[in-house]
Order: C-alpha cells, then structure tokens, then sequence
C-alpha cells in the first residue's frame, strides 16, 4: 500500500471526525475496499506518529477527538513552490481556455483548504506581482475538448461538421484523432483524414458539431510521431515537403531574432553590420509567410524560391493597395 494512499486515508478520517461522523474501521473499510486492520493501522499511526487523540466515543460509536482544537501537522509550502503553481494555473487559464477557469479555480480552493499552518506568499499577493497577458485566442469548448481526448485515447473514429475558414464553407468529415495541440492559445486536433489519406489538423474552434462513431475504432498508424509532426510544421501550419528556409535580418531586428527559439531546426549565423541569417527546415512557408509579414522591410527572404515568390507578391499586393487608398482619399 502506497504511502500517498494512506495519506488520503488519513485524510479523510480526520475530515469525518471533524465533521461529527464518527467513523469506524468497519464502515471505511468497506467504502474504501481495505481491510479494518488497515484502518486500525492508520488510526494508530495517527495517534503514535501525528499525536492525534483520537477516542472511540462509546455513546455514538465511533472515533472522535478527545480535543476538538487538534489539527493534523501543517503542510509547508515554500514561496517558490507557491509562485510555481500560481504562475502554472495563470498559464493555463489564460492560454487552455476560459471554459477551464472553474475547475482550476476548484482545484486551487481544494489545495489551499488543506494547508493548515502558515502559508508565506497567497494566490492574492502574487496576482498584485505578476500578471500574464492572454493572446488573441478563439475560446475552445471544454466538453469538446474531453470528447476529442476521450475519442484519441480510446481509438475511435469521429464524425464532424467542420467549418473552413479560407474555403468559407462547411463540411461533414471522418477522421481518426490523433493528438491535441495548443499554439499560442488556440487549440488544434492532428487527425488522419481517411478521404485525403493523410494527416490533418482542424482548429477545435471550428468544429461545429462532433459525434463519436460507436463501433468504429481505428488502429494507430505506427508513422505518427507529434515531436516528428511538430518539428516539421511552423505555427501549426504545414504542407507536403520540408524545405530549408533561408532569412536575413538587419541590425535593428537582430537582436530581437537572436534571443529566441522560431523553430527546432534553427540556425543564427552572425552577418557582418550586426545582421543575422536565419534558417530552419519546415514545410509550414504559410505560416512562415504570415509571421515575417510584422518584420516589413527588416527582412529579406532568401529562400526557398516559392517562399520569396509569395513574399514579392504579397509585397507588390500591400503597395497596390496603398496608392490604391491614397488614390481613394483623394476624391
């Protein structure tokens, strides 16, 4: 028997003497399918080790304590081990989802009711020191969510009418769940879309209606590695072929490329005027492309050909239409 059973053992006969139930060792023992010598273990544990005195009240027939101000030994928590799970619960309120605020929020009033003793940093003091800005997320439904996790870790096949945001149009699929992955607040399903035969991944946000096809399990495919998955998309995105991306950078935004991780293929090499030269394998050039837009004329794209094809033409687009603007305001 594992000491964190007994510990909640433990817990919980102090929780139903506190509560004026009176527990015995044969009532527990049944409810939690052990032996009352076990819980006559555990009551004297707590008497000979945690000093708790515990009696047996003969009029109603059960253990209570012969002091009612007792209360078991207080658990420690350091400032740092609190700040770690504060800014864990921050992270994930903000970035899984609105719809998992009330459970974080039950199970950080569930741990705080159990530290008795002193606790030296609250949840309250440490939302006054730090604070963490949520990204520009779509909210995801939490019951889908579960759904989506129940269906890929019991292999089944769903069903879902799944909106397109660049087609505009809705569609009915079936695919085989795979894995669930957050980026940058949203969350994506990487499923294998038997019609396409091949992998896929669906924004949750846009997944209108889902349906689990009872009867229907799937046999996971041996060739699906998520780290494999990740490494090759950028931003989610991804296509067909991983192609080497070649950027450079020039010194007003050099530094601000240097000090973080685009992607796990990367390599920075120092340039001459204090640029740099990125470059990473990737088969996701849309998300590439969409998230070199923001550097404007700090960047040059050297590669791939089709990258720098799409650059030169989204660039000679934005021109267009600014004179095609400024034309306008003129009349």
């Amino acid at each position: 028997m594992s000491q964190k059973q007994q510990l909640e053992r433990i817990l919980e006969i102090d929780r139903r003497i506190r509560a004026g139930r009176y527990p015995t060792a044969a009532g527990l023992a049944e409810e939690m399918e052990v032996s009352r010598r076990v819980l006559f273990n555990d009551r004297d544990f707590m008497i000979n080790r945690l000093r708790a005195p515990i009696v047996f009240d003969r009029v109603h027939g059960g253990w209570a304590y012969a002091d009612e101000t007792f209360s078991l030994p207080s658990l420690m928590v350091t400032e740092g081990e609190l700040l770690a799970f504060f800014l864990s619960l921050e992270v994930a309120r903000r970035y899984l989802g609105t719809p998992f605020e009330a459970p974080l929020r039950s199970a950080v009033d569930k741990i705080r009711g159990s530290l008795k003793g002193p606790v030296s940093v609250s949840p309250e003091e440490l939302q006054r020191s730090f604070s963490i800005a949520p990204p520009p997320a779509q909210g995801a439904d939490e019951g889908l969510l579960l759904s989506l996790h129940g269906a890929i870790v019991n292999q089944r096949r769903v069903e879902m009418t799944y909106f397109t945001a660049m087609r505009r149009q809705t569609s009915v699929r079936v695919v085989e769940p795979y894995h669930l992955m957050n980026q940058g607040g949203d969350w994506y399903l990487v499923a294998w879309d038997g019609k396409r035969r091949d992998y896929r991944y669906f924004h949750v946000g846009r997944i209108r209606k889902l349906r689990l096809l009872e009867g229907q399990p799937f046999v996971r495919r041996r060739d699906f590695d998520p780290k494999a998955w990740m490494r090759q998309a950028f931003n989610v995105d991804m296509g067909a072929k991983a192609e080497s991306v070649i950027l450079l950078f020039d010194a007003q935004q050099a530094p601000y490329v240097r000090e973080r991780v685009w992607h796990p293929t990367q390599a920075i090499e120092e340039l001459p005027g204090g640029r740099v030269r990125l470059s990473f394998e990737t088969s996701g050039l849309g998300g590439v492309l969409r998230w070199i837009l923001q550097y404007g004329r700090h960047v040059t794209v050297e590669g791939p050909a089709a990258l720098r094809k799409q650059w030169d033409a989204e660039v000679r687009a934005m021109a267009r239409r600014t004179g095609e603007v400024k034309r306008e305001s003129q009349k």
